[in-house]
C-alpha cells in the first residue's frame, strides 16, 4: 500500500490544505520509521498507512486519518508529542497522546521492586495503558476510534507473533476491544475483531465452524438466493421498493450462539438471516405487515428496536418466520440510514456530517458514552479500572423501570443498590431495602430487564461496608462502589483507621493467618505507614481480597497451607468431559456400558438429548451404522482440592443445616464430613470442605457469616 491509495479514499471533498496535511504526516512517519521492520517483514510504515486506511473506510475525519499514521511515532521513534504539536497542531498532538503506550509506570513512592512484583510489571504497564486511552476516550471518543483500527490491523497480522502473545492479544481483544466497537455500534470493526479473536483463543473449534461453513456453502447460498428472490416478489406486490440481501453470519456468533444455547452447529445455521432495506419507518412497518401476512411468525422472535433503540442506538425492525419449507429465516427491516448506523455506529456522524450544522443523534451517542464512564476519574488502580470498564460499559446490559415508568439502564447483575446510586447518590445512601413488582427482596437480588423497582429508604444514615465486599455482590457498577467509597473517605479519618484495623483482624483470624505484623502486611504492600494501610482499607479504596491474595504470594511456605494433601474428586463427574470444538453441549453417561474416568471414550450425538458418552470399545457404539453422528470427546481435567476445616458458631434456628449445607453446594465446594453440636441454642458446626484456593474460602466464610443468626465462621487450624 502506498499514500496515492490512502488519498484516493479520502472524500473528494476534502480541500488542498488538508490533502497537504496527509502527506507530511505521511513524509514524517516515513522517515521516522525508517530501517524499522514489522515481524511480518513488511516496512514498519506499511503499519501507520493500513491503520489510516481503516479509519479513511470508516468515514473518518483529516485529523484523525493523519493521527492514524502518526499514531507510533512517539512510542516507538525519536520524534515527541512537542514535535507533533509544533507541525501538525494541538488537536493532533492531543490524538496521538491518547493512544501511545505508557512505557513506565507512575510511581507513588521511589521504592524498588521485589523481584516478584517486577514479573507482574509487564501485565500492570498494559492495564495502565488501557486506563491512559480510555480516560482520553472520554474527553474524545475519536481517540479510541485510532485504537480500535490499530488494534483491527495488528490482528490480522497477529500470525508473525510467537503463540503465546498471539493468544494473549486475541484474548484481550475479545474481552476489551470488540465489545467496545460493539459500545460504539461500529459493526464492521466488532464482528472481524470477534472473528479474529476467536481463530487465536480458540484455534481447534475455529477450525472445525470454519470447515463447516465451507462444506455447506453452496446450500445455503443457493437457499438463501431463493428466500431473497420470493420476499423481493412479496414486498413488490405490497408497493414497497427493497433492497434485500443475505445477512451472513460470522464464525464467532455462531460459536456464542452454540455455547449459549448447547446445540451442535447444524441447529445453528439452520437459522437463515435476511436484511431488507426500505425508504423509510413507515415502509419499515408495512414491510413487516407483508411478512408477517404471508408467513407464521415465530412466537417471541419480533423486537422493535426502531420504537425502542438499543443502548448503543442501533434501530432495526427484527422478525422471523417459518418459511415455505418450514425453516426458520430471521429478517431484519431497516432505513438507509439506520443500515450506515448500524454498520459504523459513531464514526457514522462524520459521514453525514456535510450540510449539518448540529447531529444530535452525535450529540447523544457523546452524552451516553460520558455518562457509561463517569466514574473514571474514581477509580485509581489500573487493574480495577479495566475490570470496571468490563462490568459497566462491556457487559449486557437490563432495563429496569422507576415506580413513575422511567427506564434505568444497568449492566446485567445490577442489585437494587445500583438502581439507587443511578437515581440519586443520597437515595443509595439511605437504601435500606426494595420492592421488585410490588414484592420485598433482599438488597443481593439481582435485577432483570422489565422489573419495576422501588427503593425503600431510611430518614437518614450511610451505607454499610458490607456493600463493598464482592464476596456478597450487593454492589456491581463501578459508579455505586465509587459513591459508597466516598462516602467512607468523609468520616473521620481514626474511625476509618478503627474500622481497616477490625476488618484487617477479622480476615486474617478467620483464615487462620496469625504469623505476621501489621509492618510487615504495611511493607509487602508499598505503604509508608500503619495508618494509611489501615484507612484505605477502612473506606474502602482496597479490598481485603487483594490483600489476602497479595500475601499468601509472598508467604507462600507459611501461608499456603493448603497445599496438603490434595485431593482429586472422583467419580464421572458430565462436565468433567470435554468436547472437541464445542463446550456447554448437554452430554449424559451411557447405560449400557458405563464409562468411567480414564477410559477411552467417544460421544454419540443424539436428538434432542445432546451427546451420550460411551467407552469407545462399547458394543453398542460398534454396531452403529450412523458414524456421523460420532464426536471425539476426552475426559476433562479433574479438580484438584484441599481439605480445610471450618469453624461456625451461630443462634440455633429452624432450617440452620438446610442453609449451610445448600450455600456450600451452590458453590461449588464439596463436604465430606459435617459435626453439629448445640448447647443453651448456640450451635457449632465443624465442617470440612474441599477448597480449590485461599480467595474461594474467603468468599465462602463471607456469605457463610451473612446468614441469619450466624454469629462467626473462620477456619480452624491443626493443633
Amino acid at each position: 500500500m502506498n499514500i496515492d491509495a490512502l488519498l484516493k479514499s479520502l472524500p473528494d471533498s476534502i480541500t488542498p490544505v488538508e490533502r497537504d496535511l496527509v502527506q507530511r504526516a505521511y513524509r514524517l512517519a516515513e522517515s521516522a520509521h525508517e530501517g524499522q521492520k514489522r515481524l511480518s517483514g513488511e516496512p514498519y510504515v506499511q503499519h501507520c498507512l493500513a491503520v489510516a486506511q481503516i479509519l479513511a473506510e470508516l468515514g473518518a475525519p483529516v485529523p484523525v486519518v493523519t493521527a492514524g499514521l502518526l499514531h507510533d511515532t512517539v512510542e516507538d521513534t525519536s520524534v515527541t508529542l512537542d514535535h507533533i504539536q509544533k507541525e501538525f497542531g494541538r488537536e493532533i498532538a492531543r490524538l496521538v497522546d491518547g493512544v501511545t503506550k505508557l512505557t513506565q509506570l507512575p510511581r507513588v513512592s521511589g521504592r524498588s521492586r521485589p523481584p516478584k512484583e517486577e514479573r507482574g510489571a509487564k501485565a500492570e504497564l498494559q492495564k495502565e495503558t488501557l486506563r491512559k486511552t480510555f480516560m482520553a476516550m472520554g474527553e474524545d471518543v475519536r481517540v479510541v476510534l485510532i485504537k480500535l483500527a490499530d488494534r483491527l490491523h495488528n490482528m490480522r497480522t497477529l500470525s508473525h507473533l510467537p503463540a503465546d502473545k498471539r493468544a494473549r492479544i486475541a484474548r484481550e481483544t475479545l474481552e476489551i476491544f470488540a465489545p467496545l466497537a460493539n459500545r460504539l455500534g461500529i459493526w464492521q470493526v466488532k464482528w472481524e475483531l470477534e472473528d479474529l479473536g476467536f481463530r487465536y483463543v480458540y484455534p481447534e473449534k475455529y477450525k472445525e465452524i470454519a470447515n463447516q461453513v465451507a462444506e455447506g456453502r453452496q446450500n445455503r447460498e443457493k437457499a438463501l438466493r431463493k428466500i431473497s428472490e420470493r420476499l423481493r416478489t412479496v414486498l413488490a406486490e405490497a408497493g414497497i421498493e427493497a433492497e434485500v440481501t443475505a445477512r451472513p453470519k460470522h464464525l464467532y456468533s455462531i460459536f456464542r450462539k452454540m455455547e449459549r444455547k448447547g446445540v451442535p452447529f447444524d441447529m445453528v445455521l439452520d437459522v437463515r438471516g435476511v436484511r431488507i432495506v426500505v425508504a423509510n419507518d413507515h415502509d419499515c412497518y408495512l414491510a413487516l405487515g407483508a411478512i408477517h401476512h404471508h408467513w407464521k411468525p415465530v412466537p417471541g422472535g419480533f423486537d422493535d428496536y426502531i420504537a425502542t433503540p438499543k443502548e448503543n442506538f442501533y434501530q432495526s425492525l427484527h422478525t422471523a418466520v417459518i418459511f415455505d419449507d418450514g425453516k426458520t429465516v430471521e429478517v431484519q427491516i431497516r432505513t438507509p440510514e439506520m443500515h450506515t448506523n448500524a454498520e459504523f455506529g459513531i464514526a457514522a456522524h462524520w459521514r453525514y456530517k456535510e450540510g449539518r450544522k448540529r447531529d444530535e443523534a452525535y450529540e447523544q451517542r457523546i452524552n451516553w458514552l460520558r455518562r457509561l464512564m463517569e466514574w473514571r476519574q474514581d477509580v485509581d488502580d489500573a487493574s480495577d479500572f479495566v475490570d470496571a470498564m468490563k462490568s459497566d460499559v462491556f457487559d449486557d446490559r437490563v432495563y429496569a423501570f422507576t415506580p413513575k415508568g422511567d427506564i434505568v439502564d444497568l449492566p446485567a447483575g445490577s442489585t437494587p443498590i445500583d438502581f439507587a446510586y443511578h437515581i440519586h447518590t443520597d437515595i443509595g445512601h439511605r437504601c435500606r431495602g426494595a420492592k421488585i413488582n410490588g414484592k420485598l427482596v433482599g438488597l443481593d437480588h439481582k435485577l432483570q430487564t422489565g422489573d419495576s423497582v422501588e427503593i425503600l429508604t431510611a430518614r437518614r444514615g450511610g451505607p454499610s461496608r458490607d456493600w463493598l465486599n464482592p464476596s456478597l455482590e450487593l454492589v456491581k457498577t463501578q459508579r455505586a462502589r465509587g459513591k459508597i467509597r466516598q462516602w467512607f473517605k468523609r468520616q473521620d479519618r481514626e474511625q476509618n483507621v478503627s474500622h481497616g484495623r477490625a476488618l484487617l483482624d477479622r480476615e486474617l483470624h478467620r483464615l487462620g493467618i496469625e504469623s505476621l505484623t501489621y509492618d510487615q502486611i504495611t511493607r509487602d504492600l508499598g505503604f509508608t505507614q500503619v495508618e494509611d494501610l489501615l484507612s484505605a482499607i477502612g473506606c474502602g479504596d482496597i479490598h481485603l481480597g487483594k490483600i489476602v491474595t497479595r500475601l499468601v504470594e509472598k508467604e507462600e511456605p507459611e501461608l499456603v497451607e493448603l497445599k496438603v494433601p490434595a485431593v482429586r474428586a472422583e467419580g464421572a463427574a458430565v462436565d468433567e468431559v470435554s468436547i472437541r470444538g464445542v463446550s456447554g453441549l448437554l452430554t449424559s453417561l451411557a447405560r449400557c456400558c458405563k464409562p468411567a474416568p480414564g477410559d477411552p471414550i467417544i460421544g454419540y450425538v443424539t436428538r434432542g438429548r445432546g451427546a451420550t458418552i460411551h467407552r469407545s470399545d462399547c458394543p453398542n457404539v460398534l454396531r452403529l451404522s450412523d458414524k456421523e453422528r460420532l464426536i471425539q470427546v476426552s475426559w476433562g481435567q479433574p479438580h484438584t482440592t484441599y481439605p480445610v476445616s471450618v469453624r461456625i458458631r451461630a443462634y440455633d434456628r429452624e432450617g440452620l443445616m438446610r442453609d449451610v449445607s445448600t450455600l456450600v453446594s451452590n458453590e461449588g465446594i464439596n463436604m465430606p464430613s459435617v459435626n453439629v453440636s448445640t448447647k443453651n441454642s448456640l450451635a457449632v458446626f465443624n465442617l470440612e470442605l474441599g477448597i480449590t484456593d485461599i480467595s474461594q474460602l474467603s468468599r465462602v466464610l463471607n456469605r457463610l457469616e451473612a446468614l441469619p443468626n450466624v454469629l462467626e465462621a473462620c477456619r480452624v487450624k491443626p493443633g
